[in-house]
């Protein structure tokens, strides 16, 4: 092979997808392996069925009330009833709401860690890189973002523009993608100057070229880490928004929202908490576990995270 041809830049994104390639196949090997990560996967898959096929599991409407029923419990405890996990307050059916509110919780954990997760990898990409002035602005705008307490922030947003489930994303949004930008940045620093970089320059490749194809392949690890553990974050501030009525209006059913309906219930029907708590713990638990295994492969150095 002649020198031309080590760096010529077909051999160079060739090599980066051998790379690529065989650490993924790695991951799939120990996924077999790892029984704590598989278990999590199943988690996570299992819950995403639910939400899909929401209408096809769901018994009832989630919608439908009679308060002629109301604060039925679960069919175990009284063996008459028709309801496999009782009534809420106002006679609608409990597994039916949970089922669908599976949804929300998903939709709005999916989209805010890929809204995070690509502005924040943008955001880092560029800072790093470019340097300088560029990378000045970008970080004091990224604690200028860490100065505002969260909850504040979505209090005022909320308030301003009104709830709706666009608004819950992009409120979540707002906090997080400050992770992902200075984690990447990171990355990137030690990067840009190694010898595949300053190769890449040397043949002529444009800044644009060198980002997306040969920084961000090697940036995505830890961005697809990140994602997976904020994942389980991202559930649990929308449940704690939605507790606080700052989540999706009644009466679209949210975990948050069946636990703030549920507390002045707690002593005389308690499985109005205690499921939708079960639904966000077990969710979390699976994101957990994934984030956990993905991290150990593709970036032991992050294990602090």
């Amino acid at each position: 092979m002649t020198r031309q041809e080590i760096q010529s830049p077909a051999y160079l994104d060739d090599a980066e997808m051998v790379r690529e390639k065989s650490r993924w196949r790695k991951a799939m090997a120990s996924l077999r392996k790892d029984k704590s990560a598989l278990f999590g996967v199943l988690i996570l898959l299992g819950v995403v069925v639910v939400a899909v096929l929401a209408p096809v599991l769901a018994p009832f409407s989630p919608h439908e009330q009679l308060l002629s029923r109301n604060l039925k419990p679960p069919m175990w405890s009284d063996g008459q009833s028709i309801f496999i996990l009782g009534t809420d307050h106002l006679g609608r059916d409990f597994l039916s709401r949970l089922i669908y509110g599976t949804r929300v919780s998903l939709i709005v954990g999916f989209f805010a860690v890929f809204l995070t997760g690509s502005f924040g990898l943008l955001v880092g990409l560029v800072s790093g890189y470019f340097g300088g002035k560029i990378d000045f602005f970008l970080m004091r705008l990224v604690d200028l973002v860490l100065s505002f307490p969260f909850i504040l922030l979505a209090l005022a947003t909320i308030a301003i523009v009104g709830p709706s489930l666009t608004v819950l994303i992009l409120v979540m949004s707002m906090r997080i993608w400050v992770i992902y930008a200075r984690v990447v940045r990171g990355e990137v620093l030690s990067m840009r100057e190694q010898e595949f970089i300053q190769a890449a320059r040397s043949i002529g490749g444009s800044d644009i070229r060198i980002i997306f194809r040969h920084i961000l392949p090697n940036v995505l690890a830890p961005v697809i880490i990140l994602a997976s553990l904020y994942l389980g974050r991202m559930i649990i501030i929308e449940a704690g928004l939605s507790f606080l009525g700052l989540g999706v209006p009644p009466p679209t059913p949210t975990w948050g929202g069946l636990l703030s309906d549920g507390k002045i219930h707690l002593y005389t029907s308690w499985w109005l908490v205690t499921f939708p708590g079960l639904a966000i713990t077990i969710t979390v638990l699976g994101s957990n576990l994934v984030g956990d295994w993905l991290r150990n492969i593709l970036d032991p150095r992050m294990k602090s995270l």
